[in-house]
């Protein structure tokens, strides 16, 4: 498995709980977060006003909302590449 980097250079919140997102590598994407949306400290998303406060976090190079919530780089950087795989799976691009 190769390692790579994850520093996320900018984001900006989409409908549905969705977040694009793009690292430092030129990989972007969006991720699905929808699944998270009232559980723990993510209850704070129920508010859709705070959800698109998301910002990049220039300590962490994450995506952070407030003080409490962050999300790791790594794991969104492997939805990201997943999705673009499974999307290339179903265009014929195998």
């Amino acid at each position: 498995m190769e390692f790579k980097k994850a520093k996320i250079v900018s984001c900006e919140p989409r409908p549905n709980y969705r977040v694009w997102i793009r690292f430092d590598d030129g990989l972007e994407g969006e991720v699905d977060l929808s699944d998270l949306v009232g559980k723990g400290v993510f209850e704070a998303w129920e508010s859709v006003e705070f959800f698109n406060q998301v910002h990049v976090d220039p300590k962490t190079d994450t995506l952070s909302w407030g003080e409490d919530i962050d999300l790791d780089p790594y794991v969104l950087r492997d939805k990201i590449e997943d999705d673009k795989e499974k999307q290339s799976d179903t265009d014929g691009n195998f």
